[in-house]
């Protein structure tokens, strides 16, 4: 009897203890469930607000330069050579030298960075001891947050006259000036990714391209630079993105002239790299200023932003393409 009493108090006991845990772990899971929430929805908030920024200011741009698309229609602003708001002869508003100087300087800087930048990515990520390396990537990750306009002062002052004694030229503020401080600019972004997407290739592929008796050159000449090439394409563009986009460095260094940058050579028609330039960046900025609120010129300058924006646009998404292509391609293998 004795025992049977002591076996039914344990039982009591044990009960009672099982009955206080599952009350505390469901206290527990419940406060853990409500935590987890909260947390899911203000990271939902957060991504929805940075879509709906970027809609607000898509539809601001849209909104203020709808009156200018109306009265002068978006193909003068593509395909117009003319940009004369204010003359009194007839205005004009075709932004296609501010297109072309845009992609003229936009790609002589990716001329000079992408050989550069690929060759120090490979270098950093496979080659450099590792001394070397902890000194060189931040080296290159200073450059990124070097301010634009010291970099297009250096070019005003200093680089600028160099080119146009180098070149017999009477002005040195050129896309050609433009395109070289630019390419210093592009090269953290071309660099950083490019050296991202290398590292990324898996082991085995270095491994077996050295079993098979591949040196270390053959090994990242066929083999991991054919295999992160979807990354470097990638860092290319966003590099491309960031030229265009820039603003003081250009405004400092291209010279800001309204014309054509085009010259006949042997009867062909050719981008002109040593003659003054202006971008749709420092078209803005250099007109932004002084136009008069809700004018004709005022819209026209909306709609430059809005080119501006769908070519920038159009880049980034292709280069997000890339990478999430890259990344698929490293995980199925």
């Amino acid at each position: 009897m004795a025992l049977h009493a002591e076996k039914t108090r344990d039982d009591t006991q044990m009960d009672e203890l099982k009955l206080v845990t599952k009350e505390k772990l469901t206290q527990k899971s419940f406060k853990s469930n409500i935590l987890d929430f909260m947390i899911e929805k203000a990271f939902f908030i957060f991504g929805m607000m940075a879509i709906f920024i970027l809609f607000l200011l898509l539809f601001f741009l849209v909104r203020e330069g709808s009156g200018a698309i109306r009265e002068v229609g978006l193909m003068e602003f593509l395909t117009g050579t003319r940009w004369y708001p204010s003359s009194p002869q007839g205005a004009g508003y075709g932004a296609l030298p501010f297109i072309i100087s845009s992609f003229m300087v936009t790609t002589g800087a990716l001329l000079i960075a992408i050989p550069w930048g690929i060759f120090t990515a490979i270098y950093i990520a496979e080659i450099a001891p590792k001394r070397i390396r902890e000194v060189l990537k931040p080296v290159v990750e200073v450059l990124a947050i070097f301010p634009s306009v010291v970099l297009g002062f250096i070019a005003l002052v200093i680089l600028s006259p160099i080119i146009a004694n180098t070149f017999n030229l009477s002005n040195g503020l050129t896309a050609f000036t433009a395109s070289v401080i630019l390419s210093v600019m592009v090269l953290p972004t071309v660099i950083s990714i490019s050296e991202d997407s290398i590292k990324s290739v898996p082991k085995d592929y270095r491994e077996a391209a050295y079993a098979l008796g591949a040196s270390k050159w053959e090994t990242i000449k066929m083999i991991v630079v054919p295999a992160a090439k979807s990354g470097i394409v990638a860092g290319i563009m966003l590099g491309f993105g960031r030229a265009v986009g820039e603003t003081m460095t250009v405004l400092m260094a291209a010279g800001n002239a309204i014309d054509m940058p085009l010259r006949e050579f042997f009867g062909v028609v050719i981008p002109d790299f040593f003659t003054s330039v202006r971008t749709l960046t420092a078209n803005i900025a250099i007109e932004g200023s002084d136009v008069a609120w809700g004018s004709l010129h005022y819209s026209a300058l909306f709609v430059t932003a809005l080119i501006l924006f769908a070519i920038t646009f159009v880049v980034n998404l292709i280069a997000d393409l890339l990478i999430s292509r890259q990344r698929r391609k490293l995980q199925n293998d």
